[in-house]
Order: structure tokens, then C-alpha cells, then sequence
């Protein structure tokens, strides 16, 4: 017989269910077992009397141990997980479980030891629900609209973007590093004339960074597309998949999102409200007192990123602000510029954090070669300068961090947000 979820067992249908052992209760007459699976939990009741056998075999489990078991969901008032319980008529211990090492008492870096237990909890379980849903919605939207999917290597020959912050390893007899963003071989798939694509794949980021938000290693979700007009076609396309994918967390999780984390899903409305980075340090001066000198306000600091959510709130009741007009030295070499030479590129701001840098790409040899070598980094991208010699659309584009879209979204730590986290110190498990 094979084994179905709890949420697809029926009443008086004989089957075979497994799952973990969450609680064991020995009474004088019962054994009652509540098993859980990822769709659910149920009560399994053990009756001494009648199959005394049965209670022998499921005591030598403990909680954390997996068991298979055959019978029957019955009805059963009385019972408080959802009025029905499963008589077995046969039980098999699959794995006996130590003592379980951590619980939800425990201190997170403990946790993320054991990380494979602590994810067993409907907390931590919903977590990477929501977060499949958010990367299908987007894919799905993107599909719906003639974008292809592409995996672009890790293992690269030299240092991208910026040359710095690099992992650097040894490949065979020579270094290789791994890859910063797949940004250069997106602009590849826009030379080779794919014209709408995106990719969702591992990123590096050799960085000491401590903060809530950075990790070593983390989930990018990646668009690149030609043929645009202005870094507004960027943003109109990127606030659009969000509303998207967020409209569908919500319709499928929201309640379950409220019970658990306490945070209410709001779905956004388009167009998302936009801001020159000179305004907003303008406005947090004169609406909450922030005063910032003048030698930082080409980028924005983080405390003033953090206070962007109370602005985006406050001036637009939104969770999301765009923020344009950043100054050339804070900005990739690639991304296009004004007469003026500030860059077409924008921050989008989510509940007081950066989730996504995105920008219009300079597609003009020259003066992408010129901005290249301006950073100092004319050799670190010859092979990229290959791309933009035998004709390249206007094209953009932007990335978003998963884990960190899912860390906001739910109000939680970056460590918990990450299937298993990556930082300065934590290598393992």
C-alpha cells in the first residue's frame, strides 16, 4: 500500500500513513501518538485491550522518531486534533530518534546546528512554503510573458562587477571566482539576442558583514530585458511581478502567515511611489530630523534606509519606495547615465530595506569602456567588453535577494529566512 499525506486521508478508507512523532501519551488502557507530516497532524490511538502488540512496537518510539502506519481515519468528537483520529490496525518504527537537541527556546545559532530539526516545526515549515510560492509567482509571471529561463556559471576566470568582495579559489593550475551576480552573462543574453530572460541561482559575496541582511551565499531571482525605453520599464516590470507574487502569498498563506508570524501580507498597488535620493534626505530632515552631511548623500545610509519605511508610509502609504538619482561613484560601471552623468538606476525600498538594485545598462562600447576604465577595472572586464562589439539592444534589468524578500515578508532574521545560512562564520552544516 503506498503512503498518502494526512490531508488526503479519508474517513473509513483503509490506507497507510508516516510520518514524526510529535507526542506520545501512555495511559493505562492507550497509547496515544499525534503524528505529523508536512500537511498536517493526527491522533493515532493505541488500544491496550484490543492490539496489545501494536502498543508495544509504537512505545519504542520517541518523539522526533518516524513511523508508518496502516488503518483507518475515523470520526471521533472528542478528540481536539480536528474531531477524527486513525485506528491502526498495523505499525512499523522506522527511525528512533535521540533526544531532540534544540527546541523553540533555543538560541538561533544552536538551531541553524541542527538545522535539519528545527525546520520540522509549522513555523519554520511555512516559511519555505511562502517562499516557493514567491519564486513560482514570479517565474510564472515572467513565463506568461515570454521570458526564458537561463543558469549561468559560478565558477568564473575573473572577478565580476567590481572586483572586490570576490571568493577567490584555486582551479586546477590557475584562480577562478566565484561568480558576484550573474549580471554579465545576462548583458551575453541580451547580445545574443534572447531579448527577455532571468535566472535564479546562487550568489557570492565574499563580505565581513554582520547586519540582519548580509550573507556570504545567498538566493538571487534575475531579469534582464531588451528593448526598453528607460530604467522605467524596469521598475514598471518589477513592481508588477511583485504585486503579482504577493497578491498569491496572500490569497494562500495569509491567514496562516498572520497566525504564525503575526504579519499581515498587504498587497501593493501599481505604480510604486518614486523619489530623487536628494528628496528623501530632504524629507527625513524635515519630517523626523535626521540630518545627514553632505559628503554621504550620494548613496543611501543605512539608518536612513531603515527610516524609508515610516517615509514611503507616511508621504505615500506605501511599503515600497523607488529611489533614483544616486551618484556615479556608488553605482556599477554598466549602468547607463544622464547628460548630467547620474546613473538610470534605481533601489527599490521594502519595509525599510534595499531589496533590489536595478538600472538601464549602457549598451555603447565606448562609453561603457570609458566608465570601466573610470573604476579602474578596463582589464578585470575585457570578456565582457567582447559582448557589446557586434550590436546589443537597449536592454535593463534588476535582482532581488529571495531570502531577503522572505525575511521582510515575514518579519523574521535573515538566518531563519535561509533554508541553511551563510555568513563570515557559519560554514556549516
Amino acid at each position: 500500500m503506498e503512503r498518502i499525506t494526512l490531508s488526503e486521508a479519508k474517513f473509513d478508507v483503509p490506507c497507510k500513513i508516516a510520518g514524526y512523532v510529535e507526542k506520545i501519551r501512555n495511559t493505562k488502557y492507550m497509547v496515544f501518538v499525534i503524528l505529523k507530516d508536512r500537511t498536517g497532524r493526527v491522533q493515532v490511538s493505541f488500544d491496550k485491550g484490543n492490539t496489545p502488540e501494536l502498543c508495544d512496537e509504537v512505545l519504542k518510539a520517541t518523539p522526533g522518531s518516524v513511523i508508518s502506519v496502516w488503518g483507518e481515519l475515523k470520526e471521533s468528537p472528542y478528540v481536539k486534533q480536528g474531531g477524527k483520529e486513525f485506528i491502526p490496525t498495523r505499525v512499523k518504527v522506522e527511525s528512533v530518534a535521540d533526544q531532540l537537541p534544540v527546541d523553540d527556546n533555543s538560541f538561533i545559532d544552536q538551531k541553524i546546528d541542527y538545522r535539519w530539526v528545527d525546520m520540522r516545526t509549522d513555523r519554520n515549515t511555512l516559511i519555505f512554503k511562502v517562499q516557493t510560492l514567491l519564486v513560482n509567482s514570479f517565474r510564472e509571471w515572467l513565463l506568461q510573458r515570454d521570458f526564458m529561463e537561463i543558469h549561468t556559471p559560478k565558477l568564473i576566470g575573473t572577478a565580476s562587477e567590481s572586483g572586490a568582495d570576490v571568493f577567490e579559489l584555486k582551479y586546477f593550475d590557475r584562480k577562478a571566482y566565484l561568480a558576484q551576480s550573474p549580471q554579465f552573462y545576462k548583458q551575453m543574453a541580451m547580445a545574443a539576442g534572447f531579448d527577455r530572460i532571468f535566472e535564479c541561482g546562487p550568489v557570492f559575496r565574499a563580505e565581513k558583514s554582520y547586519s540582519n541582511k548580509h550573507t556570504t551565499e545567498f538566493t538571487g531571482f534575475d531579469i534582464e530585458f531588451s528593448y526598453i525605453d528607460s530604467m522605467y520599464d524596469v521598475m514598471k516590470l518589477e513592481e508588477e511581478m511583485l504585486t503579482y507574487a504577493l497578491s498569491k502569498v496572500k490569497e494562500k498563506y495569509g491567514e496562516e502567515i498572520k497566525e504564525l508570524f503575526g504579519k499581515e501580507v498587504i498587497v501593493p498597488t501599481c505604480p510604486f511611489p518614486v523619489m530623487e535620493l536628494k528628496d528623501v534626505y530632504a524629507e527625513l530632515e524635515k519630517r523626523y530630523g535626521l540630518v545627514y552631511p553632505d559628503s554621504v548623500k550620494g548613496d543611501l545610509v543605512t539608518e536612513a534606509e531603515r527610516k524609508c519605511e515610516d517615509l514611503a508610509k507616511d508621504m505615500f502609504g506605501s511599503e515600497f519606495l523607488f529611489i533614483i538619482g544616486y551618484d556615479a561613484k556608488e553605482r556599477a560601471f554598466y549602468h547607463m547615465r544622464d547628460e548630467k552623468g547620474v546613473p538610470l538606476g534605481y533601489d527599490l525600498i521594502w519595509r525599510g530595506c534595499e531589496i533590489t538594485t536595478g538600472a538601464q545598462r549602457e549598451h555603447r562600447v565606448d562609453i561603457l569602456k570609458a566608465q570601466a576604465e573610470e573604476k579602474g577595472l578596463a582589464d578585470d572586464v575585457k570578456f565582457y567588453m567582447e559582448f557589446f562589439k557586434y550590436g546589443v539592444p537597449p536592454h535593463g534589468g534588476f535582482g532581488l535577494g529571495v531570502d531577503r524578500l522572505t525575511m521582510l515578508l515575514l518579519g523574521i532574521t535573515i538566518k531563519e529566512a535561509m533554508f541553511i545560512f551563510r555568513g563570515p562564520q557559519r560554514l556549516n552544516p
